[in-house]
């Protein structure tokens, strides 16, 4: 992961496309309505920066750390991560759609309407994070773990799942019952999960 402050060169100035960030620090700005697709951002660190409706389609992150980041409405589409940490994030409408995700850490963020279709997700951890109407439709999960995340409204239909670890968060699925298997649950998630099975596979539960 990026190392500490100090090692980093402080940016200045705006965001451009087909550029090349190399172990730069941005701090305390905003990028919103930047167009900078098809940049790679290598070793660098962003605290409290401001990404609106911004366009970073076909981007890549390479080890990299985000602390109190904000993507609203914004372009991911076809962006590539690679040993990336974001820290207290915020991820807002946004588009992520067909993004490849290697050894990422989501620590206390919040995702909400973030559209992971058809990405592919591998060793990648939401931790303490809320997840709300995201969509995972077609994407593969590999390694993919929610410590102590809360689901709501969560979409994964036609997800493959292999060695994914739903243990410890809340779940709360919308579609894609069938897709959840290669995923391990505990008990109580089975217990909640159960009246949403059988209706998803048309049992009648009576006594």
């Amino acid at each position: 992961m990026a190392g500490e402050v100090g090692a980093f060169t402080p940016h200045e100035g705006g965001l451009f496309p087909d550029e090349e960030y190399d172990g730069f620090l941005f701090a305390g700005t905003s990028f919103d309505a930047s167009a900078a697709g098809n940049c790679h951002f290598l070793g660098c660190s962003f605290a409290n920066v401001s990404f609106g409706d911004a366009r970073l389609r076909k981007s890549r992150f390479t080890d990299t750390a985000m602390r109190d980041t904000r993507f609203v409405s914004s372009d991911l589409a076809e962006t590539g991560w690679l040993d990336v940490t974001l820290t207290g994030c915020a991820l807002a409408g946004v588009q992520a759609f067909s993004a490849a995700l290697r050894r990422v850490k989501f620590c206390d963020c919040k995702l909400d309407s973030v559209n992971f279709r058809s990405g592919a997700l591998t060793d990648v951890t939401f931790e303490n994070c809320l997840l709300r109407d995201v969509e995972f439709g077609g994407a593969r999960l590999l390694r993919v773990s929610f410590p102590g995340s809360t689901l709501t409204r969560a979409d994964f239909a036609k997800v493959t799942c292999t060695d994914v670890d739903l243990r410890g968060a809340g779940l709360g699925i919308t579609a894609g019952y069938e897709s959840l298997r290669g995923a391990t649950i505990d008990s109580g998630q089975l217990v909640a999960l159960a009246p949403l099975l059988a209706r998803h596979l048309g049992i009648t539960v009576a006594d």
